[in-house]
């Protein structure tokens, strides 16, 4: 269940209540199953993955892919497998770690693990959302946000690309407010 904190503090658990703070970013926030497939679920539950067995996932997960085809224009999607073992990990999400935005929405569903994505709030406030298996994120174009991993730093996620090109970072330089270890605001 995703976790929203604000910088004052305050802490929802409920959808409805995540939804409301964050509708002024609109940025959407859904539940998508990954079904009851168990070859599937062994398969979200191993820390590596095979191109092959990533495939199959996505492949089991297509309706989705489909919709965002028909309804926003997608055309393509990938499958990131982050664990404590994949190399260079510290070094891949310093990308994204620091205050910046991209051209493009950026669109992911968390199938297993989890992440949190920080936010520069209109009224310049920060909040940040960790965001758990099962939960599909929007973060609109020129959003201001962050992104990093929780203590157990394990993730896949199925991201969805209109092109390519917009999902560069675009850093920002504002500093971010949150200690990532203690999960509060400095």
């Amino acid at each position: 269940m995703a976790i929203l904190q604000l910088e004052n503090g305050t802490k929802y658990t409920e959808v409805d209540d995540i939804t409301r703070e964050l509708s002024q970013l609109n940025i959407q926030l859904k539940y998508w199953t990954v079904g009851d497939n168990p070859q599937i679920h062994q398969l979200l539950a191993k820390d590596s993955l095979t191109e092959p067995e990533k495939e199959q996932i996505l492949q089991s997960l297509d309706n989705y892919f489909l919709e965002l085809k028909q309804t926003a224009g997608y055309q393509s999607r990938d499958l990131i497998v982050l664990h404590p073992e994949t190399p260079n990990l510290d070094n891949l999400l310093s990308k994204f770690n620091s205050c910046h935005y991209h051209t493009d929405d950026e669109v992911r569903y968390i199938i297993a693990g989890e992440g949190v994505f920080g936010f520069i709030l209109p009224d310049t406030s920060q909040a940040e959302l960790t965001v758990e298996a099962e939960e599909f994120i929007n973060v609109p174009a020129n959003t201001e946000h962050w992104f990093h991993l929780t203590p157990a730093k394990r993730v896949k996620v199925v991201r969805y690309f209109t092109g390519t090109d917009g999902w560069v970072p675009v850093y920002t330089g504002k500093d971010i407010k949150f200690d990532r270890i203690l999960g509060c605001v400095t």
